[in-house]
């Protein structure tokens, strides 16, 4: 991959994030670095920053895909409400992918998995 600086400051973006940051949270801390980067410059530098293995993407259902610097196999827990996303380490063990295989006829390649559920926080106001 060709070096850019839109892309150096992009993918310091999603390294230097606490959490997993969309598009738009990206577009909006790369531009105070790069005021007159585009929308489309991120999208296009995020495809090639996943497809080199530099990051991961995390499809979301509401198609705003978050963007996750750690790219070894690990799952995540989802706020169904707030949107928040946490790293969790839960893995599904090979007796269990290979039960899966026999039972679905699938040969499993990979398996990453989205949890959802209520975050504490959330949970905390609806008792309010």
């Amino acid at each position: 991959m060709r070096y850019s600086k839109q892309r150096e400051v992009i993918l310091d973006v999603v390294l230097n994030s606490c959490d997993h940051p969309d598009v738009k949270k990206i577009y909006k801390t790369s531009k105070k670095k790069i005021p007159n980067i585009s929308l489309g410059t991120v999208y296009r530098n995020l495809n090639s920053l996943v497809d080199s293995g530099l990051i991961i993407r995390i499809p979301m259902k509401d198609k705003n895909d978050r963007f996750d610097k750690a790219t070894q196999n690990h799952n995540h827990v989802y706020c169904e409400r707030c949107g928040k996303l946490t790293d969790i380490n839960l893995l599904l063990s090979q007796e269990e992918l290979t039960k899966l295989e026999n039972e679905t006829g699938f040969k499993i390649t990979n398996c990453n998995f989205n949890i959802k559920g209520i975050c504490a926080s959330c949970a905390k106001e609806r008792n309010e």
